[in-house]
């Protein structure tokens, strides 16, 4: 007893003592407190006696007598083997042959330790503590895995995978003639809590929606969170379009009571799409789709609605319909990629700066023009997160480029109104910046006129936040909208791009000519720097280099390119005559 064995390296162990001496067991309990800082133990004698102790409580390891008056380490063994639970056992006796208890390791029993022999049982136990912990924390990892892959984690509610799949099987064992319906639920106007609150109120107020929601459905329906504020729910107990309307009217009502957190009430209203199986969708995808289109329907009616959805829409209603929605899946699944529009300096004659340009390559349509989708991201509120990839994006293209030998070359992202109403840009642009390594200094944010005029002041501020990062701004698409030059000087721009409208007839038109010139002139009176895109033809740029333009950009030198072509395009392109 008098070992120097090193001091325990386990917090805590569970230990079940088989023994029929009260006085052997804390013997024993004191020499394994050399193992562990803090053993909690309980002997027992009996096959009754253990079997209650293994069901009342979790235990680290079995230790356990080999001969007792009327029990024994191998009629214990089959206890523990019996209860299903993968305990380390260990037999410590004094009373056993090595052939039995080689044989009772052949059974599976973990060890056998002589009673006494202190320096053999310290290490033994620490070794299968060790496995234990080892186990255990391989469990917790494939239990977080599993949370992670099946269910959502801020809700709990299963994930779209498993949604996917409970859902198809839920179908599939209806019966002839057995209906369902599927609910597309988004709660209205979610981002302005986000905005207004912070996203730890709305992530509370997104698990109070699905408890909600989950104390309204059936046992037998299937819920899962789809977006942020998004939820879908197959109901079967609702089989015909009548009982569907009449379910989400009690959706609907359910949600008439306000949500309460932190002493304030929040009143939530949902806009619903819904459709039946199977008359709307054979299979969960379609009713998906077309509950998602309905959903979009009763947004565009007022929001706090509920649209069924109806196949005899009128068919420009049913293809923006369509294209709302495949949209949604656009940004889901990686449809979206960035074109780049070389811009030129005309003093020298090369290449300074490209324009990141958002293109949609829909997989049956082709690619879909940016006057088609554009407008609707603005509509759905998509254009904040299509307005965040491409950020990203384009500064991790744009550093490769660098780091491919061409060092130096800026590129041009716009910011949509929605991205500076969010009040996150500069937080957002950081992260970009930072995450991609590329110099704030090749990075130029482009803002229209008309978003650099809302909220004068505020943009100001965020503006120098930005100009404080390194980051160059330009005002795009100048000329169209009513700036204030009295504010356009408290701006911290550092270019003034003109629209390619005015470049259109500037050779014929003189009013437009006039236009050109004035914003020219004003730029260089103000010491920034002018560019003029859409330019298309030799007459237009020979106008501009008249009037002492700095940079063009159009068609005339080039279209956006994918970022290889552009690269191929870059190293063999001549200087601008």
């Amino acid at each position: 007893m008098g070992s120097q064995e090193p001091p325990g390296q386990f917090g805590r162990m569970r230990v079940l003592i088989v023994e029929d001496c009260e006085d052997e067991a804390l013997l024993l309990t004191h020499e394994l407190s050399r193992a562990a800082a803090d053993v909690c133990w309980k002997r027992v004698d009996s096959a009754e006696a253990m079997r209650l102790a293994l069901d009342e409580s979790e235990w680290d390891l079995v230790i356990s007598d080999h001969a007792m008056p009327s029990f024994s380490s191998d009629a214990a063994y089959e206890v523990l083997q019996r209860c299903g639970k993968d305990i380390p056992f260990i037999i410590y006796s004094g009373h056993i042959n090595e052939n039995a208890a080689l044989t009772a390791m052949a059974k599976g029993v973990h060890d056998f330790v002589e009673k006494g022999n202190w320096r053999r049982l310290l290490p033994v136990v620490r070794r299968e503590l060790k496995t234990v912990s080892e186990a255990r924390a391989r469990q917790r990892a494939e239990n977080r895995l599993h949370r992670v892959v099946n269910f959502d984690h801020l809700t709990g509610l299963p994930s779209r995978a498993v949604f996917h799949e409970q859902a198809e099987a839920l179908l599939e064992g209806r019966g002839a003639g057995a209906g369902a319906t599927l609910l597309f639920l988004d709660v209205d106007r979610f981002m302005r809590i986000n905005n207004t609150f912070g996203y730890a109120v709305g992530d509370s107020l997104v698990r109070q929606v699905a408890v909600r929601l989950q104390e309204t459905i059936s046992e037998r329906a299937i819920l899962t969170r789809f977006g942020h504020d998004d939820f879908v729910l197959l109901e079967p107990a609702a089989p015909t379009p009548e009982s569907a309307r009449a379910f989400a009217a009690r959706v609907t009502q359910a949600f008439a009571q306000p949500f309460r957190l932190h002493g304030r009430e929040f009143f939530l209203t949902l806009s619903i799409g819904g459709c039946s199986y199977p008359q709307d969708g054979a299979d969960i995808d379609r009713l998906l789709v077309n509950a998602e289109s309905a959903m979009f329907l009763a947004k565009r009616a007022g929001r706090n609605n509920f649209q069924f959805y109806v196949r005899d829409l009128n068919s420009a209603s049913a293809e923006r319909l369509e294209m709302e929605t495949a949209l949604r899946r656009a940004v889901r699944q990686g449809e979206l990629m960035l074109h780049y529009q070389p811009s030129v300096d005309l003093a020298s004659g090369r290449i300074t700066g490209v324009e990141a340009l958002v293109r949609w390559k829909h997989p049956t349509l082709g690619m879909v023009p940016p006057d088609k989708f554009i407008p609707l991201a603005d509509e759905t509120g998509l254009i904040g997160e299509i307005g965040q990839w491409v950020l990203f994006e384009a500064c991790a293209q744009t550093k490769r480029w660098h780091d491919a030998g061409m060092a130096g070359l800026k590129i041009a992202v716009n910011v949509s109104a929605v991205q500076f109403r969010k009040g996150e840009l500069t937080r957002v642009v950081a992260e970009a910046l930072a995450k991609t390594g590329l110099p704030s200094s090749c990075l130029d944010l482009e803002i229209t006129e008309t978003v650099l005029m809302q909220e004068a002041d505020a943009t100001i501020a965020t503006l120098n936040e930005l100009k404080a990062m390194g980051v160059c701004i330009s005002v795009d698409d100048f000329g169209t909208g009513y700036s204030s030059l009295a504010y356009l000087k408290r701006f911290p721009i550092d270019t003034l791009k003109i629209d390619k409208s005015f470049l259109r007839d500037v050779t014929s038109d003189a009013h437009n000519a006039a236009i050109v010139h004035t914003v020219i002139a004003l730029a260089r009176s103000l010491d920034l720097e002018s560019i003029a895109e859409g330019v298309e033809t030799r007459e237009q740029l020979d106008f501009l280099r008249v009037e002492g333009c700095d940079r063009i950009q159009g068609f005339y030198f080039s279209r956006p390119l994918a970022p290889q072509a552009l690269c191929e395009f870059m190293r063999g392109a001549p200087v601008l005559a």
